[in-house]
């Protein structure tokens, strides 16, 4: 991270501290794990271990909640240095620290307790949020009515859920889940959605098909399927119907933090050529002194830093949204970074 994009002490500390756990425990280990046959081979935990012994794990968290309680900003430069070391890495602890962050706005006191308060104290917990299915994804908000095939229908005590959803972050490996379903058919998901707490191995909720994804390997995307799955009333998160709410609080930072990955990848390919450029001679010159070279490579910093400005503003933005919120923010970092 350059200099200029640092703010404070604080984040130039965690920053380090970042740095020195990518170094230490994932550059080492990242082809290898990149490179095993199952997916489900390519996860780590003793990298989840060795990030919770950094603090990385619930940075998200107020103090009070056993966390550092740092902003949106700071996340997003975490989530890039990470991705300098492995893009999965990076979107294992994008998912939970995002996830992490909307849980202890949206969960009421008891369901803190019962879902913050493990996920602090298993150094091997991380998070899921699950709004993607076969004919819809978490960015596909239409412009006309389109309600999630998955489904809960009120029953006495609570709701019975069944549906599938697909390319879930992490989900073959968190212990708890938000669960975004369809309770109203008649509506679309905008307004008929509501959103569920979940943990590991409730009955009736369980993983399917580990998806082999050509890249992002030492991230775990799998099926979950609801299949009569009961969800007790004080599993509800918020107000009937009105999830997309909660959906609401995630959507601003968390195509910024998507932008923030690519940005680590990106980083660590253009270090990667600069060293490159500047070392490999050809025709009689190092690379770096021809022209075409060199404008390359001044192109990718320019469009690195650029990138790297917009999704700074849209994580800013985010956390001060009684100024007003610019719904592109939520969707052109991405863009451009990618």
């Amino acid at each position: 991270m350059d200099e200029i994009f640092i703010q404070n002490d604080d984040q130039r500390a965690i920053l380090d501290s970042v740095r020195r756990f990518v170094e230490e425990e994932v550059t080492p280990r990242a082809a290898e794990l990149d490179a095993q046959k199952d997916p489900e081979d390519a996860f780590s935990w003793e990298i989840v271990e060795a990030a919770d012994a950094f603090g990385l794990r619930t940075m998200t968290l107020s103090e009070e909640m056993g966390g550092m309680g740092v902003d949106s900003t700071t996340t997003a430069m975490v989530v890039e240095e990470l991705a300098r070391g492995d893009l999965g890495i990076s979107v294992v602890f994008a998912q939970t620290l995002k996830i992490a962050a909307i849980m202890e706005k949206a969960l009421n006191d008891d369901q803190k307790a019962r879902a913050l308060v493990p996920f602090v104290e298993d150094p091997r917990a991380v998070l899921s949020i699950c709004i993607t299915e076969p004919d819809s994804g978490s960015n596909g908000v239409l412009p006309y009515s389109a309600p999630l095939k998955t489904n809960a229908k009120k029953v006495e005590g609570g709701w019975v859920a069944n549906g599938m959803k697909q390319f879930i972050s992490n989900s073959n490996r968190s212990r708890f889940f938000l669960v975004f379903m369809q309770t109203d058919p008649s509506k679309p998901m905008t307004d008929g959605v509501s959103c569920f707490l979940l943990e590991r191995g409730h009955p009736g909720f369980t993983v399917g098909r580990v998806h082999d994804k050509m890249g992002e390997r030492l991230a775990n995307n799998s099926e979950l399927i609801f299949t009569d799955c009961f969800i007790p009333d004080e599993n509800l998160v918020g107000e009937v119907d009105m999830g997309f709410k909660t959906l609401g609080t995630f959507m601003p930072s968390s195509n910024a933090y998507a932008a923030a990955s690519i940005l680590g990848v990106a980083v660590s390919l253009y270090e990667k050529s600069l060293d490159w450029a500047q070392t490999r001679v050809q025709g009689g010159k190092r690379l770096i002194e021809h022209d075409g070279i060199r404008a390359q490579i001044a192109e990718m910093k320019m469009l690195i830093d650029a990138s790297r400005a917009y999704t700074h503003l849209a994580t800013d933005c985010a956390d001060n949204q009684e100024d007003g919120w610019d719904p592109t923010l939520g969707a052109l970092p991405k863009a451009m970074a990618s």
